[in-house]
């Protein structure tokens, strides 16, 4: 391992003008909806964590089972001296049982909307893994960024994307993005992905709608944001959480419920809400393992192996360029 973090210039601030701009594109179409991302800064980020210590929430545990149970098979596949490309890192938790493992890392790159709550993780990953080489990218994964280089050329390159962020997009968008990122890996790259399964309704809809209401206070603070970012007057009180499963679309959905008619101003853009009325602030699609194998497959990728839990609630995908 190399003995310094990298110091990257691309940790700043991401511009307002497009959380702007997408809001008021999001919320002047016929079925009004924000995109996901934008939960993510650092208030929502904080929350993020809450929600993956709740005992509703399945999904961050389990994976984070698989990754503790076969972390050395997962390392061995990806080999020594390997680069490895975190796509929405958050608080690095599960990278760091597979840090545990690893031989050699040449180079982690966290990629992280949140540039607050990303350098706090890289100033934890200092603390705690002190020979490892880090490189910080404040990005959206979803567009074009610069992943930086090794000090020395690495065997191979791996995109770790863990935690079913792949499930926030709609088919074609996770194609899409499936692709870009094959795209910017050379033949024999990998991508380490994980993916929440299907499984009984009560077990996902309980997941997204805690007793304790910190998924609630994570969708409402969108709200927050757009107030305090863009000039917005929400009531935060006048709109609920709700999130379900939508059975024929294979996905929870979330949303914001406007309680009331109301109008509400983000900076001089009216837009009126009848009660009743949503926002989807979120898509969670649920997959089976070999419809997800074969969406990677459209894209250029070709599964090596896949390791699951003992209740088939979630898996880990190792795909090779």
């Amino acid at each position: 391992m190399s003995a310094s973090l990298i110091e990257n210039p691309s940790l700043q601030a991401l511009p307002a003008a497009e959380f702007f701009n997408d809001v008021l594109k999001g919320l002047s179409c016929v079925v009004r909806s924000i995109p996901s991302k934008y939960f993510y800064d650092d208030i929502g980020s904080r929350i993020f964590d809450e929600i993956c210590e709740l005992d509703e929430y399945y999904p961050t545990r389990v994976e984070s089972e698989i990754m503790r149970s076969y972390g050395n098979e997962i390392a061995y596949r990806l080999g020594s001296d390997v680069r490895l490309v975190e796509y929405g890192s958050g608080s690095s938790l599960k990278t760091r049982i597979l840090l545990d493992h690893l031989i050699d890392p040449s180079l982690y790159v966290p990629v992280d909307i949140s540039h607050q709550h990303l350098a706090r993780t890289v100033d934890a990953l200092a603390r705690d893994y002190p020979l490892l080489s880090v490189a910080p990218v404040a990005a959206d994964f979803t567009r074009p960024f610069e992943v930086p280089k090794s000090d020395f050329e690495p065997r191979r390159t791996c995109v770790y994307f863990p935690g079913s962020t792949i499930g926030n997009f709609a088919q074609a968008e996770a194609i899409q993005l499936l692709a870009d990122i094959a795209d910017r890996c050379e033949c024999g790259d990998g991508l380490l992905i994980g993916f929440d399964l299907r499984k009984d309704i009560h077990v996902l809809e309980t997941a997204y709608n805690d007793r304790a209401g910190v998924t609630a206070a994570f969708n409402k603070n969108l709200l927050h944001r757009m107030n305090s970012e863009l000039g917005a007057n929400f009531d935060i009180r006048q709109f609920g959480h709700h999130a379900f499963f939508n059975d024929a679309a294979g996905r929870i959905e979330m949303h914001l419920v406007s309680q009331l008619e109301q109008l509400v101003l983000i900076g001089n853009h009216p837009f009126r809400f009848d009660r009743g009325e949503t926002i989807c602030t979120e898509y969670s699609h649920k997959y089976s393992i070999s419809d997800f194998e074969q969406m990677t497959a459209q894209v250029g990728w070709r599964c090596k192996e896949t390791w699951s839990d003992a209740q088939n609630y979630f898996a880990v995908m190792y795909l090779e360029r």
